[in-house]
């Protein structure tokens, strides 16, 4: 089995879809000697901010010395993205081991793509003798594929609207789907979130067993804000940490910092991992480096600027938006794309102030919203809407204007076939 076999093996499995449930998934990590059995985990959930918190933790780790796993999702350009140890993708090699390995059983227990790339993912950790790996979820928590854990500490960030017709229409129901990667006996984390929600994470948290830790606004003084990063001082329990430099821009970052920090506090409370201040510095202060983490409000170009930021939500959106005024970034030419799935009315309302030209693409899945619908939506605020069936011409178009910086945005899809097309790689269509 070459490498190009196995990614197109695994690209195939999406045939099946999205398939909750533990069943398919238990089956055959049991048939694989139940690799995730042999790991020390952490398992990150959230609506928003779960992809950098879960990075941030993996790079505070890695700086302090630790073997540690990484999967989340999805990738932008290459599957291999999804797994990493100390920041570095599974090799190819290995990939191909591991699938080759699992191929049969796969097609005999019918296991979806996501399925797979977190069975491989388990392989691939154990494998390498991690000291510790954290796992974010893939949508929801209790019916997910990485939810076969008891982890050292569990983490929610945030709570809010997505995947609606999967996870119910309501914070509180929402809450509750989320809420199911808290096991018993095992500590949590909660992030900012509304009220409401954050009464089901407790009320939860106290049936369960589970030790709860939530982080207050209070605990952060923002001190310098810019694109390419923060200077913030924190609250915690018994010392402060002053001036954490956090390598990524954008306010909301500082919150999700002071989440995985108490995540790290509680990992070094609750387990033989010895993780002092100083890692801390340094893991915030080098989360790309030693995360991998991607396209989160990231500079591709300076001259002229150009931003990529996978946000796909209403909230990320208005994250987003706010980010960029704060930074007087002035006018974008906003390269968007979105999928049929997301709230495309209130994702174009939260970026309509920061755009006068909106250059609306549509990603290579069958997934991608109709450019048509995207366009006219722009139209209703006054925004000058051009359509284009391919992503990479209406990026080419929108750098045209140099005069103006570039936004591209909606999705990890339409950052990934910009990423790819920059860096000459091949794209392969992801759907999920």
């Amino acid at each position: 089995m070459t490498y190009e076999d196995s990614i197109k093996f695994i690209y195939n499995l999406q045939s099946y879809g999205v398939k909750l449930g533990l069943e398919r998934i238990s089956s055959l990590l049991n048939f694989m000697g139940n690799p995730e059995k042999r790991i020390v985990s952490v398992h990150v959930a959230g609506t928003n901010g779960k992809g950098s918190t879960a990075s941030m933790i993996s790079a505070i780790l890695t700086a302090a010395g630790y073997k540690t796993g990484l999967y989340t999702s999805p990738h932008l350009v290459k599957f291999e993205e999804r797994i990493r140890i100390n920041g570095k993708p599974i090799s190819k090699k290995e990939l191909v081991r591991i699938t080759n390995d699992i191929k049969s059983y796969v097609i005999k227990n019918r296991n979806t793509f996501f399925e797979t790339a977190t069975a491989i993912a388990f392989k691939y950790f154990a494998d390498s003798n991690v000291d510790i790996a954290v796992l974010e979820t893939g949508l929801g928590g209790r019916l997910d594929a990485t939810n076969v854990v008891i982890p050292l500490v569990s983490i929610i960030t945030s709570i809010g609207f997505e995947h609606t017709q999967i996870l119910g229409n309501t914070l509180e129901s929402i809450a509750k789907e989320k809420a199911g990667i808290i096991k018993k006996g095992v500590p949590c984390v909660i992030g900012i979130m509304p009220e409401n929600a954050k009464k089901v994470l407790s009320d939860i948290c106290l049936e369960r067993g589970s030790v709860l830790i939530q982080v207050s606004e209070k605990d952060v003084k923002i001190k310098r804000s810019a694109l390419d990063g923060l200077e913030v001082d924190f609250k915690l329990k018994g010392k402060n940490l002053k001036n954490i430099k956090i390598s990524l821009g954008g306010n909301y970052q500082a919150n999700n910092a002071l989440t995985a920090i108490n995540a790290i506090e509680l990992i070094d409370a609750v387990s033989d991992f010895s993780i002092d201040s100083q890692s801390i510095y340094k893991g915030l202060g080098n989360i790309q480096k030693y995360s991998g983490l991607q396209a989160r409000l990231s500079i591709i170009k300076k001259k002229p600027l150009i931003i990529a930021d996978v946000a796909h939500n209403p909230d990320a959106a208005s994250k987003l938006s706010q980010s960029l005024k704060e930074y007087n970034i002035g006018d974008v030419h906003l390269v968007f794309g979105i999928m049929k799935d997301k709230d495309h009315a209130n994702i174009v309302y939260n970026l309509k102030d920061i755009t006068k030209t909106a250059y609306v693409v549509k990603a290579k899945t069958h997934r991608a919203q109709d450019t048509g619908i995207l366009a006219n939506e722009f139209r209703k605020y006054g925004i000058k809407a051009l359509e284009f069936d391919n992503v990479i011409k209406g990026f080419k178009m929108a750098k045209r204007s140099a005069n103006h910086p570039v936004l591209i945005t909606g999705s990890h899809y339409v950052v990934g076939e910009i990423f790819a097309y920059l860096s000459g790689e091949k794209y392969l269509t992801i759907n999920q």
